[in-house]
């Protein structure tokens, strides 16, 4: 249920009004916008039926949400939210945001060369991952904590905000510590557990697109992270598991628009995980801009035949350079800016 206030009420009628609705043990979330401001109410909303909410000092109106996802719905927040990543950055905004990087960091040396290049490239944000969920026990786990040190020594020599995958409570300190954004990747968008722990941070959580979701459990996935508190949500359509062998994954775009009518929150596109294929990365990535997308998830490696996980869609740097070169012009024809 939404509560919308009146343009002129006052903070005390606000906090009356919040009050109220705790005292019928239901959670109030306060959204200020420009005109005015409004109320989501989480919970039981057959509570709130017996109070008379539309007769109480400074509500304007009270609209039913109907969706199961009530803090990500276009109807408790009809402006497309802006997510805060640092460095004067927003993902939802003009400007499309590039992340991109290695998937896994290897070594200290070849993580800030790589970084300096994709910098060079366009992309403001490196992806690196520290700890590595791999279908195999026997692959290469990632380098842990320090290849959360080379990441941070990265940003701190080029500048580049960093993201790394989150795939475990106990490491959420170490993450925590060291990211700019973080990542809960594929196989975690259902560990409920992970996301009621980065809804208590404040940290941005970049969340990604299960391999067989529909996007109904992808939004309920990101109100667990909203609903503990956290509203910086980025979602990630990074393909599905279709019955199509050619490509590691399908790379759902449908998902772009579709989620731009369902949330407000802000879409980013990996078209590496989406089609597992170097060859066809670029083309998606015009596709995905072409679609709305918010900005790119791109992996790239300096030496993909010898790279320690997923060398078969990673980019090499000019590679990288040349995509970023054609999608500026996919921007600029919808009216964005890379």
């Amino acid at each position: 249920m939404i509560i919308v206030i009146k343009p002129k009420a006052t903070k005390e009628q606000i906090d009356h009004i919040m009050e109220k609705v705790k005292g019928l043990g239901l959670k109030p979330w306060l959204s200020e916008g420009v005109e005015r401001s409004i109320i989501g109410v989480i919970g039981e909303e057959d509570k709130l039926r017996v109070v008379p909410l539309e007769g109480m000092a400074g509500v304007e109106k009270v609209i039913p949400i109907l969706k199961p996802f009530k803090l990500a719905s276009l109807d408790y927040r009809s402006v497309p939210t802006k997510v805060d990543i640092g460095n004067g950055l927003k993902v939802g905004g003009d400007r499309l945001i590039v992340m991109a990087g290695p998937c896994s960091v290897e070594t200290k040396e070849g993580l800030l060369d790589l970084a300096r290049k994709v910098k060079k490239a366009g992309a403001t944000v490196l992806r690196g991952g520290a700890f590595k969920p791999r279908t195999s026990p026997y692959a290469f786990q990632g380098l842990g904590e320090e290849g959360l040190e080379y990441l941070a020594e990265a940003r701190d020599k080029t500048g580049l905000l960093i993201i790394t995958e989150l795939m475990d409570i106990r490491t959420i300190g170490k993450v925590l510590e060291y990211a700019d954004i973080i990542q809960i990747g594929a196989r975690n968008m259902q560990n409920f557990d992970l996301l009621k722990e980065v809804g208590k941070t404040r940290k941005p959580v970049f969340l990604k697109r299960g391999i067989a979701s529909t996007l109904k459990e992808f939004l309920m996935s990101a109100e667990y992270v909203l609903s503990g508190g956290n509203p910086d949500v980025i979602l990630c359509e990074r393909g599905i598991r279709t019955f199509e062998t050619f490509t590691r994954n399908t790379l759902d775009l449908n998902a772009v628009p579709a989620l731009k009518s369902l949330t407000h929150l802000p879409v980013v596109v990996d078209p590496s995980h989406g089609t597992g294929r170097w060859g066809m990365v670029t083309a998606m990535s015009r596709a995905a801009v072409a679609a709305g997308c918010d900005g790119l998830m791109v992996e790239v490696h300096p030496n993909p035949e010898e790279a320690y996980s997923d060398g078969d869609q990673s980019l090499l740097p000019e590679k990288f350079e040349n995509l970023m070169k054609e999608c500026r012009k996919v921007a600029e024809a919808v009216g964005r800016t890379m």
